[in-house]
């Protein structure tokens, strides 16, 4: 497919009233949304979709905000209330076989090892792994001035892991 001047000015013409690249491509006929995207940048044509995608991603911010304004519960607390639960059932190590739904699933040690286990404790409800490894599995957005408080967390549970 060649783009001669009248495809060109159509397309000039299509990109500078807002269509997407698909419409233009179908309304041009014979090229494909990747020629005109493609002829676009080319064509150094202002990159209108900037403008489509800031006003989704602030209706999309606000939103997130309100949700999580009416939620009440974030997913830092939901993980500090499992810190604050300290009473971690002691380990049950178990091999592959004799795994169930209801294990923690979190490997110990390399595979290739004799001494290689799963942690074995109760899993919860719709994970695979118990409380504790769940800290380690899953663990918070940190924030650049939540760092002490992640570094705390590891630390406890590299107490926790010492002492189970």
């Amino acid at each position: 497919m060649s783009w001669t001047e009248e495809k060109v000015k159509k397309l000039k013409e299509l990109w500078g009233k807002g269509n997407t690249a698909s419409q233009i491509a179908e309304i041009i006929g014979g090229i494909s949304r990747n020629a005109v995207i493609g002829k676009a940048h080319r064509l150094n044509l202002s990159a209108k979709i900037k403008t489509r995608s800031i006003n989704t991603n602030q209706s999309q911010k606000s939103y997130q905000y309100n949700n999580k304004v009416k939620s009440g519960k974030g997913r830092r607390s939901k993980f500090k209330s499992l810190i604050i639960e300290k009473d971690f059932e002691p380990e049950n190590p178990k091999q592959l076989e004799e795994l169930d739904d209801n294990s923690c699933k979190w490997p110990i040690g390399h595979p290739n090892e004799k001494s290689f286990y799963f942690c074995g404790r109760t899993s919860l409800k719709d994970f695979s792994y118990c409380k504790l490894h769940l800290l380690y599995a899953y663990q918070p957005k940190g924030k650049k001035e939540d760092t002490n408080e992640k570094e705390d967390i590891q630390e406890y549970i590299e107490k926790k892991i010492q002492t189970g």
